[in-house]
């Protein structure tokens, strides 16, 4: 059923039910007011006749039948309609005339708060009793039959009924032409999703305000719907794309050392009686084949981590405590390095924990394989301070040194230097952190004037930091040739 039909029904429905509540209403209102008028009326005419019957009453106790007989006709004619009753401090009846309660009733003595309501076989009766005081006192009441504000109810209730029948088409009708204009803006709304191309994404979605809220707020959701799911869409392209990197990129880098390992196996299953020195010679090789193999699916898959990873995964930290905790770990796997550190007591950033830690131990380990002159142990100092809104991180080295010329290549995949015994990939991890932390990375000379130094600016940890967006642009798996020095 159409929105409009419902709207329309449901005007139908509820529109007579509330003209009939609201005459209901009106009713009670008018029949309290007929009431009170009736009571006016009475009490008017109480004031009236009293000082007639007074006389009368008067001419009565002294036995004046004419005076008696002229204030009969009197005080009749002051009553008008209403009905009347006066009686004796004895008890003897006066005079009564006009409509009012058949005998036997039991009339109130006093109504000090107005007329009362008294019922003589099945008629209701409003009286009104006046005490005459004097020296011929008595009692008079006043009457009219409570039911004579009937006609006047019963026709405000016919009334009432009329307009709520009439109400109910009328009210439909009209609910159900401004239901159909009210929803016009919800039905081209409907169109337009149901036309919509799922490649088209939430920009072909997008349109001006209407001015309705519910319409623009419907609107609004669906163009968010259509962004998360081009969203989502376009990060299952990029993890299918990281996928078919990896295995390509593993497929190709890995055929060497398997290769060179499968020859040295055969070398040695075809050469059982090779003396120990060509043995472990081959054991040496193979195990150096091996750690390259380790090396490289480790960071193909540090890669493929980077690329995928979600802003959900990072958090504001201490990066002067996770730099002390990989330069313990780089001395210990370096032992033969002398590294130093210059750290403060605390520095935040937000950031991913292991990608940080990644881009720390890949700089370390460059400097500590590169980073030395033949027949010298590597130096490697690491500083951390804060400049202008950023956490600086500079590593130095006292090795020979990287040319202006091929500063900038040492950062893309599989970028090796002759007799490296890398897997050409850990700088193409650093400056790949470095744009998911929307930093910058720089190759310099120490101030020394001797050796490299690689100096990484990461941006302060911000109260906004987690609303921050990570870069659209993430497929260093498969490219890995960015300008890093920018941190896009």
């Amino acid at each position: 059923m159409k929105l409009a039909t419902r709207i329309a029904l449901s005007v139908t429905v509820v529109v007579p039910l509330l003209v009939l509540a609201a005459g209901l209403l009106v009713l009670g209102l008018v029949s309290r007011d007929l009431h009170q008028q009736q009571d006016t009326r009475l009490q008017d005419r109480a004031s009236a006749v009293l000082p007639d019957v007074k006389t009368l009453l008067a001419a009565d106790r002294n036995g004046k039948p004419k005076v008696e007989q002229n204030q009969h006709r009197k005080v009749l004619g002051d009553v008008l309609d209403a009905g009347l009753r006066v009686r004796t401090a004895e008890g003897a009846v006066v005079l009564e005339g006009g409509p009012q309660p058949a005998d036997p009733v039991r009339l109130p003595e006093r109504t000090p708060d107005g007329p009362v309501t008294v019922r003589a076989k099945g008629r209701a009766w409003r009286v009104l009793t006046v005490p005459v005081a004097g020296p011929a006192p008595g009692t008079l009441w006043l009457f009219t039959p409570a039911s004579a504000a009937d006609p006047q109810v019963v026709a405000v209730r016919r009334r009432v009924l009329l307009v709520a029948l009439l109400a109910a088409p009328v009210a439909g009708l009209l609910a159900y032409g401004l239901a159909g204009r009210a929803t016009a803006s919800v039905r081209r709304l409907s169109r337009r999703a149901a036309e919509l191309d799922p490649g088209a994404g939430a920009a072909a979605f997008a349109s001006a305000p209407v001015n309705i809220a519910e319409v623009d707020e419907l609107s609004l959701a669906i163009g968010q719907l259509l962004a998360r799911y081009e969203e989502q869409a376009a990060r299952t392209a990029q993890a299918l794309d990281t996928a078919r990197s990896f295995s390509a990129a593993a497929s190709h880098e890995l055929r060497t050392p398997l290769m060179s390992m499968r020859t040295d196996l055969d070398v040695l299953a075809a050469h059982p009686d090779l003396s120990p020195a060509e043995r472990a010679e081959i054991v040496r090789d193979l195990q150096r084949d091996h750690a390259r193999l380790l090396d490289l699916l480790t960071a193909l898959r540090m890669l493929a981590r980077g690329d995928l990873v979600e802003v959900s995964a990072f958090a504001s930290l201490d990066l002067s405590e996770l730099v002390d905790t990989v330069v313990g770990e780089s001395a210990r796997r370096h032992p033969e390095a002398r590294l130093d550190a210059e750290l403060p007591a605390e520095l935040r950033v937000f950031g991913w924990d292991a990608g940080l830690a990644i881009l720390l131990a890949n700089l370390l380990g460059n400097a500590a394989v590169h980073g030395h002159m033949p027949d010298e142990p590597a130096r490697i100092t690491v500083r951390l301070h804060a400049e202008g809104g950023h956490a600086v991180l500079t590593v130095d080295d006292a090795g020979p040194g990287i040319a202006p010329g091929e500063r900038e290549a040492v950062f893309r995949r599989f970028h090796h230097r002759p007799g490296s015994p890398g897997s050409g990939l850990g700088l193409t991890l650093v400056a790949q952190q470095v744009a998911l932390h929307r930093g910058t990375v720089e190759i310099g000379t120490p101030p020394g004037g001797a050796g490299t130094r690689f100096e990484v600016r990461l941006p302060l940890s911000a109260a906004d930091a987690p609303t921050l967006r990570l870069p659209k642009r993430r497929d260093w798996i498969s490219r890995g040739d960015y300008r890093v020095s920018r941190g896009d």
